[in-house]
């Protein structure tokens, strides 16, 4: 499978056989099961200044941190659901402890059937292993891009993630990562590049989405721009999105890949749907109550930023249901190739 070539192709026809070839992958290896991890965004404070990103130290939303009790409350609701996982994610703030976070875990371990997905950015070796010792199934950690010099400028300080899922690998945690696909400075070389590593880093979960400008960013507001041709630069529209998660499920037969917010909001009618039939098989509807959602402005006009929990989960079980496939129940952990 020659990648970069696929990245490069405008040949309807072609494109079809593609979608084709990663909904038979995906069939063949994970099944016809959607599983709904019920995301709780539960801080949307951050101590890094990442280049592209609505919530960064260098910007100033409304902010906020989710307490216990209100966690819980979505924690419940997901159990209510019929969901297998919850995923806590927030940038990176320190004011949630590790022993916070730790007896988070447990509690949810204990009181609940749910795996627990943790998505805190790039957090101390020590943290992570107390975490996965209090029963974190999963950790969520995107590197963006292959590309040292681009990550560079748009993760200004930031360390080392791929050497960091290594380590997550080594202490037994499931681990996802992935990239936004169109980022300025992204090349089709580097992009190609990037899906070769999902499979060699054997990633457990991989999520990638269309780069949305943040006006109030560095790179969103054009402060930074990364110089390449203009013909090598990766466009962000919704093709070349179903090609990366078509392209990733072959590269990465067994792993979950979910059909993410952002290719729904870069087209709310049937974004999410059209990537569950091109390789994905996740789908993360919003547990965060809609006071922080609204606040949570990694990119903006997010999809489903005023619905509720309850509007959220029965409008993604309809739109499942209307492409002909299933929820899946338990954890949905990834399954072992058939191949």
């Amino acid at each position: 499978m020659n990648i970069q070539t696929w990245l490069t192709e405008k040949d309807p026809k072609k494109l079809a056989q593609l979608w084709q070839m990663a909904d038979t992958t995906r069939q063949t290896n994970v099944g016809d099961a959607v599983h709904l991890r019920g995301l709780i965004e539960i801080s949307n404070n951050c101590i890094r200044k990442c280049a592209y990103c609505g919530i960064s130290a260098l910007n100033t939303p409304p902010r906020y941190r989710m307490n216990t009790a209100e966690i819980m409350n979505c924690v419940t609701k997901a159990v209510e659901f019929g969901y297998g996982t919850v995923v806590m994610q927030a940038g990176e703030d320190y004011a949630l402890t590790t022993k916070w976070i730790a007896g988070l875990v447990k509690r949810i371990k204990t009181e609940t059937p749910l795996a627990v997905t943790l998505s805190l950015g790039e957090r101390p070796l020590q943290e992570l292993e107390d975490w996965r010792e209090a029963g974190a199934d999963r950790y969520l950690l995107r590197f963006e891009t292959s590309d040292p010099k681009l990550y560079q400028q748009i993760h200004p300080g930031s360390n080392d993630r791929i050497t960091t899922l290594k380590q997550l690998k080594q202490l037994d945690y499931e681990i996802g990562s992935g990239v936004m696909i169109g980022i300025p400075g992204q090349t089709y070389v580097s992009l190609a590049n990037d899906i070769q590593l999902f499979a060699e880093l054997d990633l457990d979960m991989v999520g990638v989405g269309p780069y949305i400008p943040h006006p109030e960013t560095p790179l969103g507001s054009g402060q930074i721009k990364p110089e390449i041709a203009i013909n090598e630069q990766v466009p962000n529209n919704e093709e070349m999105t179903y090609k990366v998660v078509a392209l990733t499920r072959l590269a990465c037969h067994t792993a979950n890949i979910p059909s993410t917010t952002a290719l729904a909001t870069i087209n709310k009618m049937n974004g999410r749907e059209l990537g569950l039939t091109r390789g994905a098989n996740v789908v993360m509807p919003n547990l965060t109550p809609p006071k922080y959602r609204e606040q949570y402005t990694i990119y903006p006009d997010k999809a489903c930023i005023n619905e509720t929990a309850e509007q959220c989960q029965n409008c993604l079980r309809g739109r499942i249901a209307a492409i002909g496939r299933e929820i899946g129940t338990g954890a949905g952990n990834r399954k072992t190739s058939s191949l």
